[in-house]
């Protein structure tokens, strides 16, 4: 269901380019959307998430169906009162906001009034998804992951369908993509209403700011926010940095962000939802050679997948924006200036997905002070050194500078693994990695050999992109892993299976705290 969100994300994202391109109007649709988007994993995926779950798995162990349902009630109308004001103060304040966001625009005309305009139709955005994250942290502990997995689809769906059909009729068009968003919220919502019917944790409406399960929510959000607002913090720094570069950067390097974000979202993702739940396990059963093993296993198969993705994106970044972005107002210019945001990127590539490994490490002790103080030095770092870049290599430098962070943040935590004594690599990382590195040159060459000019990719049509694009994929995937066969490697070296465990222990163990 990942995979599905992210690819037809990539179709939302290559309409969009098609249709409006990289310039003032994208500017300012990717700069209102950016606010509601970072509220939302402050509040909703991030510190309501990991406040909420733990004590909803709690109560349905222990306290029966009935407080169960009731918890969901008290907090799900806190939670909705709270971001319908937050919605309404955002509506109000849409002009101020945009200063707030990105003040460069103002010494563009119009380009002010049109995101405040984009801020007042997005904004409600942050009420609805924020009830779709209640709901889903529901259906996770009732074992439906599907349906939660699934609602990011129906997002990009909204986005696709407004930039085809309802754009004609906007004006200016480019607000069609605002109302994207606010249809595709009210759709994410109203898909989890029948699952919650069927498990029967529908909410009903019920507000008691004296009651002690709201109270416990209430007190775990503070530091859950503390911990999440580091790479919010760093994500609006750089869009107020990109907004005094010019028109467009904020738009390629968003474009830009969407391809990093494919493999890195499914890499990282997948490895830490597999590493957190096994690392809590062994670490409750006082098994630190297991818990340390269970680490190694997810650094090397890291290594293994990590590695080759940044590689493609490096070799094959003009040809991949080009497929996939470059129709209608999408111009060669914007091509390599996206290009450009997305070398910056691959180079963290492997950083942003050790974190996610790395991270669990802390996380499924209960250890929640070490990475935040590590991911705000690393925030510290990366925008004192986003500030010196960008006057040199313009937008590059504030992607390059997010991975020179993302590389220090995974450098840190497995420090402080190591000097803890909780992680102890296991023999052979030496052969492991010299193996590596000739499987990773042997991908390189065979790129580079068959990739062709940047001028091929420029004037193809689409299905030829399209279909050179997937020869050229397929021939590096052949190549990587057939040389990663002839040097010995073996999928069964990397199967590890683990017990299956019960989501509401895992859950009290720790995992709803990160």
């Amino acid at each position: 269901m990942t995979l599905l969100s992210r690819v037809t994300g990539l179709v939302r994202e290559s309409l969009k380019a098609a249709a409006f391109g990289a310039g003032l109007q994208m500017d300012a649709f990717e700069a209102a959307f950016r606010l509601p988007n970072i509220l939302r994993r402050l509040f909703a995926e991030g510190a309501f998430s990991q406040a909420f779950v733990p004590i909803f798995a709690e109560y349905r162990r222990q306290r029966g169906e009935a407080e169960t349902k009731a918890l969901v009630g008290r907090v799900g109308t806190l939670l909705a009162i709270a971001l319908l004001g937050i919605s309404v103060l955002g509506v109000l304040a849409a002009p101020w906001l945009v200063y707030l966001l990105a003040s460069g625009f103002k010494d563009t005309p119009g380009k002010v009034d049109l995101t405040a305009q984009m801020i007042r139709i997005v904004f409600p955005y942050i009420l609805f998804v924020s009830l779709v994250s209640l709901a889903g942290g529901i259906l996770n502990v009732y074992r439906r992951f599907a349906i939660p997995a699934f609602t990011p689809v129906l997002l990009n769906l909204a986005i696709i369908g407004a930039a085809l059909f309802l754009a004609p009729y906007c004006n200016p068009p480019i607000t069609a993509l605002a109302w994207g968003v606010l249809i595709g919220g009210v759709a994410q919502l109203a898909f989890q209403i029948r699952p919650l019917v069927a498990i029967g944790m529908l909410p009903r409406p019920r507000l008691d700011l004296k009651d002690a399960g709201v109270r416990r929510v209430l007190l775990a959000m503070g530091p859950a926010v503390i911990g999440v607002s580091a790479a919010q913090i760093s994500a609006l720094i750089n869009t107020q940095l990109a907004a005094m570069l010019g028109d467009g950067r904020i738009s390629w390097i968003t474009y830009a962000d969407r391809l990093m974000e494919f493999p890195s979202a499914l890499l990282g993702v997948a490895l830490g939802t597999v590493l957190l739940p096994s690392l809590a396990k062994h670490h409750a059963d006082e098994n630190p050679a297991e818990y340390s093993s269970l680490l190694d296993w997810g650094l090397r198969l890291a290594f293994l997948l990590a590695l080759p993705a940044a590689v493609a994106l490096w070799v094959l970044a003009t040809p991949m924006i080009a497929t996939l972005y470059q129709y209608g107002k999408f111009t060669a210019n914007d091509v390599f200036q996206t290009r450009d945001a997305l070398l910056g990127y691959s180079v963290g590539l492997l950083g942003l997905i050790l974190v996610k490994i790395l991270a669990p490490g802390f996380y499924a002790r209960l250890d929640m002070k070490t990475p935040v103080k590590i991911a705000f030095a690393t925030v510290l770092f990366a925008q004192t050194l986003a500030l010196i870049l960008m006057f040199r290599i313009g937008h590059a430098g504030l992607t390059l500078s997010t991975s020179l962070g993302a590389c220090l943040n995974a450098g840190l935590l497995f420090w402080f693994l190591r000097r803890r004594d909780i992680y102890r690599p296991r023999a052979g990382w030496l052969q492991f990695v010299s193996r590596l590195a000739v499987a990773l040159f042997v991908l390189a060459a065979v790129l580079l050999w068959i990739v062709g000019p940047s001028t091929l990719w420029l004037s193809a049509t689409l299905w030829t992109k399209v279909g050179r694009l997937a020869w050229v994929c397929a021939a590096g995937a052949a190549a990587y892993f057939g040389a990663l066969w002839l040097l010995g490697f073996r999928l069964s070296d990397f199967d590890r299976r683990e017990a299956e465990i019960d989501p509401a222990a895992v859950v009290d163990s720790g995992e709803a705290e990160v």
